[in-house]
């Protein structure tokens, strides 16, 4: 019995081992159809209901599942591979199922004018070092950022040039020139983003230019003009300027101490009208549109009216001319006449 029990404790283990370490050959009445570019196998093969219901549904469903992700891998395997550190790894080809997008795909942004620049030119760009060797400390530093190699904001003695002002305050204007600088950069930054998104750039106009339109200056001195704490009505115009035209629509608002009379009765038109399920008739809009249309009736009865006798008159003419035409004195001129009226 010992042995017997051994025997079937071994049979058992081996059993379950071959049951974790399947055949990778699987066989399918019909081929999957791979698309190994997005990692998809089609199953089309029935699925025999007897074996469903024999079976555990998740027993089954993890056995279907094994079977085609083996088959997956073994299309994956007879791709070209390649070592990666130490990896084996497959190139995958073009994905040919379309797969659906929630969103359209994002459009390529939009070259800025140093790129666009930069491709007329033929100027490729380069890339350069994180380090920099610093004369002045003789060792290597970062080429920006905290402690930068050559950085001279920390100098505490600068040399006045000859042609500047002995008396200006050289620290500050260097202050001064970064400032400017930040400020022209970030000004570029927000300027290709309103070119990107098809905007105007705020202040357009008003900005220095190399040459500016009569508008824009015209604009610029305007808004100049207006910049100051009386809104420009007690600075000095020119012998033949004009006055200034007001730009934009002035806001109205509702006084805030008073007679509310207006506001309460506006409330109430507006409750009257959510709470009314007919919708609301403009008697003096409808009476309007009624007698235009009466007009417009009247006045085609008559265009028409009018056409009609113009007809019958001149067929009335041809007819009279034509009989006076045989015993007139003339007689060419009345034949003439008379073969219409004969028609």
């Amino acid at each position: 019995m010992a042995a017997c029990s051994v025997e079937q404790l071994l049979a058992k283990a081996e059993q379950e081992e071959a049951e974790k370490l399947k055949s990778i050959s699987v066989h399918k009445e019909l081929d999957l159809d791979f698309d190994v570019g997005n990692l998809l196998a089609c199953d089309k093969n029935r699925i025999e209901s007897r074996d469903f219901r024999e079976q555990k549904k998740e027993d089954f469903l993890r056995s279907l599942a094994r079977d085609n992700t083996q088959l997956l891998i073994n299309e994956i395997w007879k791709l070209p591979t390649e070592r990666v550190e130490e990896a084996i790894v497959a190139k995958l080809p073009e994905p040919a199922t379309p797969l659906p997008r929630e969103k359209p795909p994002p459009k390529p942004r939009p070259p800025t004018k140093w790129e666009q620049f930069a491709k007329l030119k033929g100027i490729q760009k380069k890339k350069k070092t994180n380090l920099v060797w610093d004369e002045n400390a003789k060792e290597w530093r970062r080429r920006w950022g905290y402690k930068r190699a050559n950085d001279d904001t920390k100098e505490w003695l600068i040399e006045v040039p000859e042609t500047a002002d002995p008396n200006e305050d050289q620290f500050a204007k260097r202050v001064k020139a970064k400032k400017e600088r930040v400020a022209k950069n970030e000004f570029n930054r927000l300027r290709n983003i309103a070119r990107a998104q098809k905007v105007k750039v705020p202040g357009v106009g008003l900005t220095p230019k190399a040459q500016q339109s009569k508008d824009e200056l015209s604009r610029a001195v305007s808004v100049a003009k207006t910049s100051t704490a009386s809104m420009g009505r007690f600075q000095d115009r020119l012998p033949k300027e004009k006055a200034p035209k007001n730009q934009g629509k002035k806001r109205k608002f509702e006084p805030l101490i008073g007679d509310f009379s207006s506001e309460k009765q506006r409330q109430l038109e507006l409750l009257k009208v959510m709470d009314s399920k007919k919708p609301k008739l403009d008697i003096t809009k409808a009476v309007n549109k009624q007698m235009r249309e009466d007009d417009r009736e009247e006045a085609a009865a008559k265009h028409k009216k009018g056409a009609g006798k113009k007809g019958r008159k001149g067929n009335m003419l041809g007819k009279g001319k034509g009989g006076k035409g045989k015993g007139g004195k003339a007689g060419g001129g009345g034949k003439k006449k008379g073969k219409p009226g004969k028609h």
